[in-house]
C-alpha cells in the first residue's frame, strides 16, 4: 500500500525539485529583496545591503515613472488586449468555413509572426512606419493623409506599437480558437439552416455561445501575457518618445539592469504580480 502511495511523488520529485529550486526559491528570494536596498555594490558584498522595509514600496507611491509605465501597461492591454481576441476570432471563424482554399498555407502564414524572432520583426517594421520611406505613409498618403512619425511621435507611437503586437499574437490565439471550432457540432448549423438563420445568426447564436469557455481561456492569456508588455517597446522605442512607450516591465528592467536597482525592481515585480493576479 505504502508503495502506491509513494511511488507517484518519486516520479513527481524531479519536476518538483526543478521547480522549488529554479522558481519558488528565486520568487521567494526576489520578494525578500524588494524589502532591501539591493544594487550592484551588494552583489560582491551582501553586507552592503541593508533591509528597508516598505521604503521601495512607499517610493512607489510617489514615483511618476511608476504610475505613468502603470498608465501605458493598462492602455496597452485594455486596446491590444481586445483588438488580439477579436482579429483571431475573426479570422478563426473564416479559416473554419469550408468555402475557404488553402487553408493550411493562411494557417501557416498567420502563424508564423509568433515563432518569428522579435528583433526581425522590428528591423521590418521600423522600415514600414519609417516616415519617410515607409510602406504605410506611402499607402495613407493615396488618401491624402501626411506623413506620420509613428515612432517618434508620443501620441502615435503606442498606438503603432499595438499594432505590431496584435499583427505578432493574433495567430497562437486565431490557433486556439479553431481548435474550439472544430469542437462545436456541425448538425447544430445544420438545424438553424433549416430554421433559415443566415450567418450572422448562426454566428451569433451558435458560434459565440459555444466558443464561451475558449474566449474565457484566451482572454485570461491575454490579459497575463499583454501585462508583461517588454519586447515591442524594448526593440522599438526604449519606452520613449517621452516614456510614452514604458512599460511596467520595461521599467522593472530599466531599474534592475540598467540602474542596477535590484530592490526596488523587486518591489516593481510584486506590485505587477498582485496587479494581475
Amino acid at each position: 500500500m505504502n508503495k502506491k502511495i509513494t511511488t507517484p511523488y518519486f516520479f513527481l520529485a524531479p519536476a518538483l525539485i526543478t521547480l522549488l529550486f529554479f522558481f519558488f526559491l528565486p520568487v521567494a528570494a526576489s520578494f525578500l529583496m524588494s524589502f532591501t536596498d539591493f544594487d550592484i555594490y551588494s552583489i560582491g558584498n551582501l553586507s552592503r545591503s541593508r533591509f528597508v522595509f516598505f521604503q521601495n514600496y512607499q517610493h512607489l507611491l510617489n514615483d511618476p515613472l511608476f504610475w505613468k509605465s502603470l498608465l501605458n501597461t493598462g492602455y496597452f492591454v485594455l486596446v491590444g488586449g481586445p483588438l488580439t481576441i477579436f482579429i483571431a476570432l475573426f479570422f478563426a471563424i473564416v479559416l473554419n468555413s469550408k468555402t475557404v482554399r488553402f487553408k493550411g498555407f493562411f494557417r501557416l502564414a498567420f502563424f508564423m509572426p509568433v515563432v518569428t524572432n522579435i528583433v526581425a520583426i522590428a528591423v521590418v517594421w521600423r522600415y514600414l512606419y519609417h516616415p519617410r520611406f515607409g510602406a504605410i505613409n506611402y499607402f495613407l498618403s493615396f488618401l491624402g493623409v501626411k506623413p506620420i512619425d509613428w515612432l517618434g511621435n508620443p501620441h502615435w507611437a503606442m498606438p503603432a506599437l499595438i499594432i505590431l503586437a496584435t499583427w505578432k499574437n493574433f495567430g497562437y490565439y486565431m490557433m486556439i480558437y479553431l481548435a474550439g471550432l472544430q469542437a462545436v457540432p456541425v448538425y447544430m448549423y445544420e438545424a438553424a439552416k433549416l430554421d433559415g438563420a443566415n450567418w450572422w445568426q448562426q454566428q451569433k447564436h451558435i458560434t459565440l455561445p459555444q466558443l464561451a469557455p475558449t474566449t474565457f481561456f484566451v482572454t485570461i492569456i491575454t490579459v497575463v501575457g499583454y501585462f508583461q508588455f517588454f519586447e515591442e517597446p524594448y526593440v522599438m522605442t526604449q519606452g520613449g518618445p517621452l516614456d510614452s512607450t514604458l512599460s511596467i516591465v520595461l521599467y522593472l528592467y530599466q531599474q534592475g539592469f540598467r540602474w542596477w536597482k535590484m530592490g526596488y525592481a523587486s518591489s516593481i515585480a510584486f506590485v505587477l504580480f498582485f496587479i494581475v493576479f
